[in-house]
């Protein structure tokens, strides 16, 4: 599978896919395509799997707040032919090969863009009450396994930090795409009461413990778009609607 990862602060993934080859798409993520290749929308992530399995996997899609169906693109013809996906919102698309990643990783809801090869879009249950009501990513997150390479949504720049056993780090739980199940994901408070009020940093950070690999975001959108509703254009174009 050949590809190319494009642009600067607003990246898509250029696919070459070469006769039978597919990809999986999110829906709405396709920038553009070749005329020899088709499209069509799936419940699961794969178009051999029986009807019940592809049921089963659209429900842990909607249970991570995702669409039920996600688009396959496949070339038909005899030549190779061009597929694009762009990422919704400023910053990197990551590709993470999951075969050399020991085959899963664990990612907010929302980030996974496309993917090549066989992968699984299944459910990532958080252990801890704590950490499931204040992750920043609600109940559920996004498990990815298979021997693909995936691509997921980054705001801003991407940090990645390989963490040693029982190495710890702690990161606002925003800032947080992905990381190894190896790595030990909870909710810890953000210091001391008054910290948490006046310190700006909210009331809880994700406290992550190595081994493996985590994956960081500088400006999560949920950020991007809460700093855009606070500035004045935003406000005076509000004000003028309400009067």
């Amino acid at each position: 599978m050949n590809y190319q990862i494009l642009g600067d602060d607003m990246q898509y993934v250029d696919f070459t896919l070469q006769s039978g080859e597919s990809v999986l798409g999110e829906p709405g993520a396709m920038m553009f395509k070749d005329a020899g290749i088709r499209m069509e929308a799936m419940l699961g992530t794969g178009k051999n799997q029986g009807f019940f399995k592809k049921l089963f996997g659209a429900g842990k899609r909607v249970l991570t707040g995702e669409n039920m169906f996600l688009t396959g693109f496949e070339n038909t013809d005899d030549t190779p032919r061009r597929i694009a996906f762009s990422a919704p919102y400023p910053g990197k698309v990551l590709p993470l090969d999951l075969a050399r990643l020991g085959g899963e990783i664990v990612c907010q809801k929302d980030s996974f863009l496309c993917a090549a090869g066989d992968i699984d879009i299944g459910v990532y249950f958080q252990k801890k009450i704590l950490t499931a009501l204040f992750g920043g990513a609600g109940f559920v997150m996004q498990r990815l396994h298979g021997n693909g390479v995936v691509f997921v949504n980054a705001g801003g720049t991407v940090k990645e930090i390989d963490l040693r056993p029982m190495q710890r780090i702690q990161a606002d739980a925003g800032c947080l795409v992905g990381f190894q199940p190896s790595v030990g994901f909870e909710i810890v408070g953000a210091g001391n009461l008054k910290t948490q009020i006046l310190g700006g940093e909210g009331l809880f950070l994700a406290n992550l413990t190595g081994p493996g690999k985590v994956w960081l975001q500088s400006l999560p959108f949920a950020r991007l778009a809460s700093r855009f509703l606070r500035t004045p254009a935003f406000q005076n174009r509000i004000q003028g609607a309400r009067a």
